[in-house]
């Protein structure tokens, strides 16, 4: 039998549900030693105890029928007197949680035939009604002789130290969980670009799993600082060569020069990709950043350098963290490939309380869906979809954004834009 429609009601985090798998087991536990208890208890030891009493009343009521003097009534302990019609009761009482005495009321009602009620109007004192030849009498006599003293006492001991082992075993399992959460939290901070101070705690394999975690968040971030050293190293190099050869050229007439000085600046171009990819996400500590003024800010700038790109939604308000140059050099390549492989773009910003969205469309040809996982890959040109021939570039736009959305902890996301008919790109980032 599948199981699958009690996935949506288990809770998702570790801590709750280690915290189900504890109780699970104590509320079974004391709920089958409550009904065991329930059934010896309120129903064995007081069905034994109603019988003893019965035999008793048996003696009591046959010396009412010889006309005795009532010496067994008061050597048993039993109050006996007569009464009247009117005296007697509707039904048989007791009060709603006397559990016991829905099985004093039916084992005496089993013993004697002529028993007209039970009264339990207390703890304390028991009433039987009998109609007898001569007339009616009421039986008295006190309720520990029919019942066990204090029944709610075994109760009241299993839940009062249920509640406190839950406790303690609570309190301890929160112990064991914190270093797990506090591993979670440094791989969600470093996923997100950020260096947070981690040591291993906790038990061996937790200390394991950190120690793991350690060693590769040191490789990765040598790997990263060896790659940017690299690139930069190669990019500061070829700018002295290349900035010798711009000034021989200028030497030159103008027409010659031409065609070479375009090769030089595309070779600057593609120097300045190499660095920014080198660059990545990496560039300062994420800050508190109202995303809407910095798109806006974004939009300005480019507009005042000629690019025909227009802010159509701004809507929410609040700030995230980000790194502002990230997210600028972001939103600055979407719009220069939106311009270069289109006419126009169209820039829209959207904050809610649980995600932002920068959005990017363009009227340009777009990216096959097939195409798109390719697109993000560095170093990747797609002739058919994106003609190449109107820039030059080394395929690394697509992925410096990818790079910056990963470093704050979100993803690019490319459609197909209704409103244009082009690329849609979206920046989405978990608050």
């Amino acid at each position: 039998m599948s199981l699958r429609w009690l996935k949506p009601y288990m809770p998702r985090g570790l801590f709750g549900r280690a915290t189900l798998i504890l109780l699970l087991p104590v509320i079974t536990l004391l709920l089958v030693v409550s009904i065991v208890f329930i059934q010896r208890h309120f129903e064995g030891v007081t069905q034994q105890m109603t019988e003893t009493v019965a035999r008793e009343i048996r003696a009591v009521l046959r010396e009412q029928d010889r006309d005795g003097d009532g010496s067994v009534a008061r050597t048993l302990g039993i109050s006996v007197r007569p009464i009247e019609p009117a005296e007697l009761p509707e039904q048989h009482f007791r009060r709603w949680y006397d559990f016991s005495g829905i099985v004093v009321i039916r084992e005496f009602g089993a013993y004697f035939p002529d028993l007209r009620r039970v009264a339990l109007r207390d703890n304390n004192i028991v009433e039987l009604y009998f109609d007898r030849p001569g007339g009616g009498l009421v039986l008295m006599f006190e309720r520990r002789r029919v019942s066990a003293r204090q029944p709610h006492q075994l109760l009241v001991n299993m839940a009062v130290f249920g509640v406190l082992m839950t406790v303690v075993s609570f309190l301890y399992l929160r112990k064991q969980v914190q270093p797990i959460r506090r591993l979670a939290e440094a791989a969600e901070a470093f996923g997100r670009g950020r260096h947070v101070p981690y040591k291993p705690k906790g038990a061996t394999e937790v200390r394991a799993a950190g120690s793991a975690f350690v060693d590769m968040r040191a490789r990765i971030e040598r790997q990263i600082e060896q790659r940017t050293l690299m690139l930069s190293g190669v990019s500061h190099d070829l700018r002295t060569p290349l900035t010798r050869l711009r000034l021989s050229l200028a030497m030159l007439d103008e027409e010659e020069a031409e065609p070479m000085l375009r090769d030089v600046a595309d070779m600057e171009r593609l120097l300045d990709g190499f660095l920014d990819f080198a660059r990545g996400a990496q560039e300062g500590e994420a800050e508190p950043v109202d995303p809407v003024t910095l798109v806006r800010q974004v939009v300005e700038d480019m507009r005042r350098a000629r690019v025909d790109v227009t802010l159509v939604e701004a809507d929410g308000t609040g700030e995230v963290g980000l790194r502002a140059a990230g997210i600028r050099r972001a939103l600055e390549n979407l719009i220069n490939n939106a311009v270069r492989y289109g006419t126009r773009a169209e820039v829209s910003v959207t904050l809610t309380e649980r995600l932002l969205r920068i959005r990017v469309e363009d009227d340009g040809p777009g990216i096959p869906p097939e195409s798109r996982g390719e697109a993000i890959k560095p170093f990747t040109r797609l002739e058919p979809a994106r003609n190449q021939n109107r820039g030059t570039g080394v395929g690394l736009g697509l992925s410096i954004v990818v790079d910056v959305a990963r470093a704050h902890g979100g993803t690019l996301r490319l459609a197909e834009s209704e409103r244009l008919g082009g690329l849609c790109a979206d920046i989405v980032i978990a608050r």
